[in-house]
This record gives C-alpha cells, sequence and structure tokens, in this order.
C-alpha cells in the first residue's frame, strides 16, 4: 500500500555495544568515542548508524532513496531506545511511480531531539 501525504510511521531500536563494534569494522569508523565506553560502559553510537532508523521505514514502504538529508543534533549511547518518527510530507503520482518527501524526527528516552532529516524518494508502481 503506497502512503498517502500526512501519513506517520514510528520505529524503535536500542543499539548494542555488537552494533557499534559490527558497524565500526564495517564502516571503518572506529573512532576511540565508539570503541572505548564511558564510565557507564556505554558506547557512542556512529551518527550514520543512527541514520538507519528511517532506512527501516522506507525498506517497509519501498521507498527508495534518492537524497537524504540528517543533522545529528545530540550523541546516541548504547543501550537507550532511540524513537524515529517519519511523516510523509508529500506523495505525488507520476506515470510509473510515486515521489515522496518524507520529514524525520529521532528522539532518546528524554525527548531529547538527537537527528533531524529528510528524505526526497521514489516508490515504484507494480
Amino acid at each position: 500500500m503506497v502512503p498517502s501525504e500526512g501519513d506517520t510511521r514510528t520505529v524503535a531500536r536500542t543499539f548494542t555495544a555488537d552494533d557499534v563494534s559490527r558497524f565500526a569494522e564495517f564502516s571503518g569508523d572506529d573512532q576511540p568515542r565508539h570503541t572505548e565506553p564511558r564510565e557507564n560502559g556505554e558506547l557512542m553510537v556512529q551518527g550514520l548508524l543512527t541514520a538507519t532508523l528511517p532506512t527501516e521505514v522506507g525498506s517497509d514502504d519501498r521507498v527508495l532513496a534518492h537524497t537524504m538529508e540528517v543533522e545529528f543534533s545530540k550523541p546516541v549511547y548504547t543501550n537507550e531506545q532511540i524513537e524515529c518518527h517519519v511523516l510523509y510530507e508529500s506523495v505525488t503520482e507520476k506515470d510509473n511511480r510515486y515521489d515522496v518527501t518524507m520529514d524525520i524526527t529521532c528522539s532518546n528516552p528524554e525527548n531529547d531531539i538527537v537527528l533531524t532529516g529528510n528524505i526526497n524518494g521514489i516508490i515504484w508502481k507494480k
């Protein structure tokens, strides 16, 4: 089902130390801030790993992103649940596809915004 303008989706994820370690290995982003735990044992999650949250919504809705702009406003740490809200700002039907614009807001358990952004993409018609 193709989303409509104004539709919202929410996903949540708690990143683990293993997630951060695997992403560091895969991406090469293995800075000490991502590999050396804080006093409480938490690791800082890579920004681009955090940015995978809205891609889950895109995958569920079959969105093929062609631009993604994000702003990281607060660090994310392992063992905190991050909730990502996606709003379909526009859905425009074309001959063979739908052009979509998605607004993204992700927050931590204290309701501090950790990431905002937007995605422009397409959903192919079947």
